[in-house]
């Protein structure tokens, strides 16, 4: 088992980067709106080996849709609850297609 590079994560979207701290300060919001966020259970930080939460840019950009929302007027949980249905939707939507296009390539084949 090798060890990763710290530059093969760069474009790793999973990748637990940001401290809360910082990822507050990237989506303009506070501290207390990312654990609100997260006993809501729309993202789950993961630890550092200290305990402190990190944060990827999945997880960011899912919290930025929330707070677009929380913006709008939409309580904390039920905003949470629209993006993990959108998320969810746009997951059913590509495999739709996914499925689509194996279809088609069957049928092409046949």
């Amino acid at each position: 088992m090798t060890a990763d590079k710290p530059l093969d994560r760069i474009d790793d979207d999973d990748y637990p980067a940001y401290t809360m701290g910082r990822a507050a300060e990237i989506l303009g919001t506070s501290p207390a709106f990312l654990r609100a966020i997260g006993e809501a259970r729309l993202i789950t930080p993961l630890r550092s080996e200290g305990g402190h939460r990190r944060y990827s840019r999945y997880q960011l950009r899912i919290a930025a849709r929330a707070r677009e929302l929380v913006d709008q007027g939409t309580p904390v949980e039920a905003a949470c609850r629209i993006v993990i249905l959108e998320d969810q939707l746009e997951e059913a939507r590509r495999i739709n297609n996914q499925l689509r296009s194996t279809d088609s390539a069957r049928r092409a084949d046949a």
